[in-house]
């Protein structure tokens, strides 16, 4: 009807060389495989010619695929399909694909009801993504409007207590609300994951290596903007799992290991934040040689008294590559700074082990939404601050035999039998006015299993959900700082970052007891 002559015949020939396999008269083998999505690629390639308004016919390898489609039709297998460059080599038999035996019936599976369809078709409803964004924002603005009414200091009069308790139930109302909105939002990262199927087969077959993708979790719900944000991210890791982590399969046969490598990406929820994990059964990191190379690009003086954690986190530094074959997947040093640089962009951090011999684990940790956020909320001095609960492991006010000292280390904190590193607020960010005596303030740990870290604030001045807002890019990213938020009284307050303050705290323990500085932030500089 609209004379796409080039689309239809390419349609209806790729269609033709489906069906056989679809009705299962023919085995589905890898040859197969590559020549589908050869064709999906090169469908999608004359759709965007369409677009444009340009001839279609004028896709390269167009007519090369045309005939191999057609040639496939009526053979039983396929010959590999070339790399490119390589001259096409005509269609030859492939063992073992005559040999399996077609079903016994080749009728399709039952429908189901159509009652069963139309009620389906009824509990589902379609609604734009700018719409919940909107939504989402309403509500957000009115938990602040409900946080700034129950913190008018009128309602503490007792002729009010009436309505006191009509703003409580309120309050209720705005929490539920709010719950809904942002479960509107989630999204599984089932269709991330399935995408990272096509990478690993890719990123194989251009290595000449043998991997499989194995997902854990796939129904895990996210964010929606997290989910569109973590696709670059996590195809990059992909592809450096294969690439760097996998083995050829020879020397992983001599290794006594699988010839077919295992890529494992798992999601999970891990009290408010989402965990991603990617793990691969390789031949894992090389200390020494990211030692080396971080040596001689002036990263390091020395890795005598680096942690394998912190001399691994040097990959992501930009430039950074231990390939010593530059190609089309790796070795110009592009890739894993982008990965970092996603992942802070989502306030999340990734943290990366590895075995020599047996593998390597990416593990990310993201925000479960990026709107709303359960914080307690902290005095510094003047200055209010919001700490993420979920970071939150305890606070204390610490007695004389919980506080120690180290010459040239800084200041420690003895909780739980743990040893942690005490990280002042107010020298980290200026405020002159707090309390300097770590005896009389309050110690708050926060971080996770693995890295924690002891904060020093004066007053914890209650639980609060509030709306998490970017700073703007005029202030930028703001170390030990993950945004703002619009407290009950109007004013802005900071929300403190754990994940970040904790490297701080364990990559420049002295930064935890030295002199206040010049201001990081000033109050002038917030968005109004």
């Amino acid at each position: 009807m609209l004379d796409l002559n080039a689309v239809a015949t390419f349609a209806h020939r790729a269609e033709s060389f489906l069906l056989p396999i679809r009705d299962r008269q023919r085995a589905f083998s890898p040859e197969y495989a590559s020549l589908s999505l050869q064709a999906i690629d090169t469908m999608r390639l004359l759709v965007d010619h369409v677009a444009a308004g340009t001839d279609s016919s004028d896709v390269a390898g167009l007519p090369e695929l045309l005939t191999r489609l057609e040639a496939a039709e009526g053979a039983q297998s396929l010959a590999p399909i070339p790399h490119e460059g390589e001259p096409l080599s005509p269609p030859g038999p492939m063992p073992g694909a005559a040999s399996m035996p077609a079903p016994a019936s080749s009728a399709p599976p039952p429908r189901r009801p159509a009652s069963a369809s139309a009620h389906n078709e009824e509990t589902w409803l379609r609604v734009r993504t700018d719409r919940l964004d909107s939504l989402l924002d309403i509500v957000g603005e009115l938990v602040i409007a409900d946080s700034m009414v129950r913190e008018d200091t009128s309602l503490q009069d007792q002729e009010l207590a009436p309505l006191a308790l009509k703003v409580s139930r309120a309050g209720k109302i705005v929490r539920g609300l709010q719950d809904l909105c942002l479960s509107l939002r989630m999204v599984p990262v089932k269709a991330t994951f399935q995408k990272m199927t096509r990478v690993v087969r890719d990123t194989a077959k251009r290595a000449e290596k043998q991997a499989k993708l194995v997902t854990l979790g796939a129904d895990t719900e996210v964010d929606r903007k997290l989910v569109d944000l973590l696709a670059d991210p996590l195809v990059h890791m992909v592809r450096n799992a294969v690439d760097h982590g996998v083995e050829p399969a020879d020397e992983r046969v001599e290794a006594g290991k699988d010839p077919i490598g295992r890529i494992e990406l798992r999601a999970f929820h891990s009290g408010g934040n989402v965990v991603i994990r990617l793990s691969d059964d390789g031949r894992g990191l090389d200390r020494a040689a990211i030692a080396s190379k971080a040596r001689r690009m002036g990263l390091i003086e020395s890795d005598a008294n680096m942690s394998d954690s912190e001399v691994y986190a040097l990959i992501f530094e930009p430039g950074f590559s231990t390939s010593a074959v530059v190609t089309d997947v790796s070795g110009r040093g592009v890739g894993m700074d982008v990965v970092r640089r996603g992942i802070e962009e989502l306030n999340g951090r990734v943290e990366i082990s590895s075995t020599p011999g047996k593998g390597t684990t990416f593990t990310v940790h993201v925000p479960l939404t990026l709107a709303i956020t359960d914080g307690m909320l902290v005095r510094v001095g003047a200055e209010r601050y919001i700490i993420p609960t979920v970071n939150i492991q305890m606070s204390f006010q610490a007695t004389a035999d919980q506080y120690q000292t180290v010459a040239g280390r800084g200041e420690l904190i003895v909780a739980r039998e743990a040893t942690l590193p005490l990280f002042r607020v107010s020298r980290l960010f200026s405020v002159h006015d707090a309390i300097e005596d770590p005896l009389q303030g309050l110690i708050v740990v926060v971080g996770d299993v693995e890295r924690r870290t002891a904060l020093l604030v004066d007053e914890l001045l209650g639980k609060q959900q509030v709306v998490a807002k970017n700073l703007g890019e005029g202030i930028g990213k703001i170390p030990g700082i993950s945004g703002g938020a619009i407290l009950g009284d109007g004013r802005v307050g900071l929300i403190l970052d754990p994940p970040s303050l904790t490297q701080l705290a364990h990559g420049s323990p002295l930064a935890c007891a030295q002199k206040p500085r010049a201001p990081m932030l000033t109050r002038a500089q917030l968005p109004s």
